[in-house]
């Protein structure tokens, strides 16, 4: 085998790799994937050993983490609707010491974020404009039925 062919599967190699990891970038970071950890988490111990009536069924939407990781913003969905909002949210700021205790024993990090909830107005603003859309083509339905 000639050094010129070695040097040319070499390169078409380390081509290869260079365009594979510009093709695909590194998907989740370590604060994403610590988010991700958190989220899941924090919902299991919501579900399963936080007491407070007042939370009920609440669902966790996302986490955004500070680069230090010093706080983590939590967003929350709620059965009780935007009715309810106050409610569920004094309960989960009254249970949040509780909760980072108990995250800080299931996950494994040098700082343990300071919980802060937000409520997610997505999933309703979501609802709304799926209902604007259905209405929307209804109307464009009847429209094209009647005859003028």
């Amino acid at each position: 085998m000639s050094s010129k062919c070695s040097k040319s599967r070499r390169w078409r190699a380390r081509c290869e790799r260079a365009c594979r990891s510009a093709a695909m970038p590194k998907e989740y970071s370590r604060s994403s994937r610590v988010a991700e950890q958190i989220r899941r988490e924090l919902a299991e111990l919501i579900q399963l050993e936080l007491k407070d009536p007042r939370v009920g069924l609440v669902t966790l939407t996302d986490v955004e983490i500070t680069p230090d990781y010093a706080h983590a913003k939590v967003y929350f969905s709620s059965f009780k609707g935007e009715a309810g909002v106050d409610e569920v949210l004094s309960g989960l700021n009254a249970a949040s010491g509780f909760l980072r205790r108990e995250l800080g024993r299931r996950v494994r990090i040098h700082t343990l974020p300071q919980l802060h909830f937000v409520y997610d107005r997505s999933v309703e603003q979501g609802d709304r404009l799926s209902r604007l859309i259905d209405n929307a083509v209804k109307s464009d339905q009847d429209a094209q039925q009647r005859p003028d």
